[in-house]
């Protein structure tokens, strides 16, 4: 993607904090200062555009480093921690609460695949990134599951907990940096102890 449309998710991005997701292209090219038809050509319709968006900020969040030496206990907490820190600075931020809050606006109406669209590149997505370190992690006996969705939904439940639903009703005590390194701390050290093996 180039930094030009990267501008324009931006912009789009900036759009939904302002106005929700009842935005017009014509809207997104005047913020851009780009033309309808570029938009068209580069995103394809409306849900194109909306699809870019979500994955743009879903991109934000940094993938776990995968060690290239021999995985241990503590790169492994080191990797789910950073991957927590940047999950939840992004998800907690004003534009995600502002996709997310439009999301939930139209689940079940009809009117717009945005709930769909922000399932698959949102939480959907952090699964397919975190699969293969909890992958890693298992071949290494560092960590004993069954089934990887279970252990990325316990992950999940740990991580996120009440944060995103908390903003997503107005908290306006957003958590801060040391909030969010205190808590994807704590969140990792107790999925360890549901899940991990091997070395302590």
């Amino acid at each position: 993607m180039s930094e030009r449309q990267q501008e324009v998710l931006d912009a789009v991005l900036k759009l939904m904090v302002a106005e929700g997701d009842g935005f017009s292209v014509a809207a997104v090219a005047r913020a851009a200062s780009c033309s309808k038809e570029t938009l068209y050509k580069w995103f394809g319709d409306r849900d194109g555009l909306l699809t870019a968006t979500v994955r743009w900020q879903a991109s934000k969040v940094r993938m776990p480093k995968l060690p290239q030496e021999r995985l241990t206990r503590q790169s492994l907490e080191a990797a789910l921690t950073g991957f927590a820190e940047s999950w939840l600075t992004v998800i907690t931020s004003d534009l995600s609460i502002a996709l997310n809050r439009a999301a939930v606006s139209h689940a079940g109406s009809g009117k717009s695949r945005l709930g769909e669209i922000v399932l698959t590149n949102g939480p959907f997505a952090m699964k397919r990134r975190l699969e293969p370190l909890f992958e890693a992690g298992r071949a290494a006996g560092l960590l004993g599951f069954d089934d990887a969705a279970e252990a990325f939904h316990a992950f999940f439940g740990l991580v996120v907990a009440d944060q995103q639903i908390r903003a997503l009703l107005g908290d306006a005590n957003r958590p801060a940096a040391a909030d969010i390194a205190a808590v994807s701390a704590r969140a990792v050290h107790q999925f360890l102890g549901l899940y991990g093996r091997g070395e302590t």
